[in-house]
């Protein structure tokens, strides 16, 4: 057993449990709760405002519990300043001030030379955490695309640069973002995955507001923002009127929604929890990708497509080198567009078999995923426990 440190991007433990713990870092957290080559584990928040906390508190608006025990504990930074500053200079101080935070936290926790792992690309690169066994950066996106973090790109270009020098570990959900940060140590693409508890048992009734949608249906997951191509969706519903395009998920961005919101067979819907989620993936026809081809798309390993599968649909994608090879459930075309052109095929393929579909559930699953994060974080060679895989 070793001791770990685990740091969030720009949200904390708080946010992860309001929305379910189902992105991927809430996942690994939930992971390295439990694991058992997993001994002392500090979870740390980014930065906080010390006034905004103050007053948080006063109004006893107290965050989520933390399941602290012996060695295990949840450590939040606070300064005065409740953002993170855009320049270098102040990234880089911001940085040391967290470490310092980091390995004040880790010793009172006990924990001995701990492995980090973060999710966070400024803490990978402006950190020293020479204190630390190891840093391993989780990436699962290219933050430098990230329209909502455009005033950070240069410092998190920057934070690149110093996580490719000092040789940290990287584990990223697809090849283009290790190749667009270039790191001197080990590099591991290890993609998106499913929580296998989620996908089990008989197919769950549809919500009651997907059953009043009727078949066939497609239906898109995710934030409603400028990845979404609506340009092709609107050609989408124009060629096949027969054809009910369920978009369900938050609004980011109001202007990416509103050319195809009134359009009488695409339907917006809010987001949901993950059992009526689950519902209805697993009580749609076929699923879409329907994404722009960005560079932030190109880098992207669709969570998505991996819960699209472990329910059993076929998948239309625009063809994007992380979603290829996944499964030959997976049809891809250039552009959302010519979906049109593949849809007969998708919904000729139907629901698959139910052992495919589980096998597909076990074989991507969350856990084995992290396996292959610990190991790098540990320095295990790919393959030496016979389940990993570079």
């Amino acid at each position: 057993m070793s001791d770990f440190v685990f740091t969030f991007t720009f949200e904390t433990y708080d946010d992860a449990v309001t929305r379910g713990m189902n992105r991927p870092p809430d996942r690994l957290l939930a992971t390295l709760l439990d694991h058992p080559r997993v001994g002392g584990l500090l979870v740390a928040n980014p930065h906080r405002s010390l006034l905004k906390r103050g007053a948080k508190e006063l109004l006893g608006r107290g965050d989520a519990p933390f399941p602290a025990r012996e060695r295990v504990g949840l450590h939040t930074p606070l300064r005065l300043r409740s953002s993170d500053p855009v320049d270098v200079g102040g990234l880089r101080a911001a940085g040391q001030d967290y470490d310092a935070s980091l390995r004040r936290a880790a010793a009172r926790l006990g924990l001995r030379t701990p492995h980090v792992i973060t999710a966070s690309p400024l803490v990978a690169g402006f950190s020293p955490l020479d204190w630390a066994a190891s840093v391993t950066y989780y990436a699962r996106d290219d933050w430098t695309e990230l329209p909502a973090r455009q005033p950070w790109w240069p410092g998190i270009r920057e934070a690149y640069r110093q996580i490719a020098t000092r040789g940290a570990s990287v584990a990223a959900v697809s090849q283009q973002i290790i190749d667009r940060i270039e790191p001197l140590g080990p590099a591991r693409v290890v993609p998106n995955g499913v929580e296998p508890a989620e996908w089990a048992g008989e197919t769950p009734a549809e919500p009651d507001w997907l059953a009043t949608i009727p078949r066939p249906r497609a239906l898109y997951v995710g934030t409603l923002d400028s990845r979404l191509d609506t340009v092709g969706l609107r050609a989408l519903a124009d060629a096949r009127p027969e054809l009910q395009i369920v978009l369900l998920g938050v609004v980011g961005e109001e202007a990416a929604v509103a050319s195809i919101a009134s359009v009488p067979n695409i339907h917006v819907r809010p987001p949901v929890g993950r059992a009526p989620l689950v519902a209805a993936i697993r009580n749609s026809d076929v699923c879409l990708v329907a994404h722009n081809r960005t560079r932030l798309t190109e880098a992207m390993s669709p969570l998505k497509i991996y819960e699209y599968l472990a329910g059993g649909a076929p998948v239309l994608s625009i063809d994007l080198e992380p979603v290829r090879g996944i499964s030959d459930r997976v049809l891809l075309t250039q552009d959302v567009a010519s979906f049109a052109e593949r849809l007969d095929e998708a919904l000729a393929l139907g629901l698959a078999r139910e052992d495919d579909r589980l096998r597909f559930v076990s074989e991507n699953s969350w856990r084995s995923r992290h396996e292959q994060i610990l190991d790098l974080a540990l320095g295990v060679r790919a393959g030496a426990r016979g389940d990993g895989r570079s």
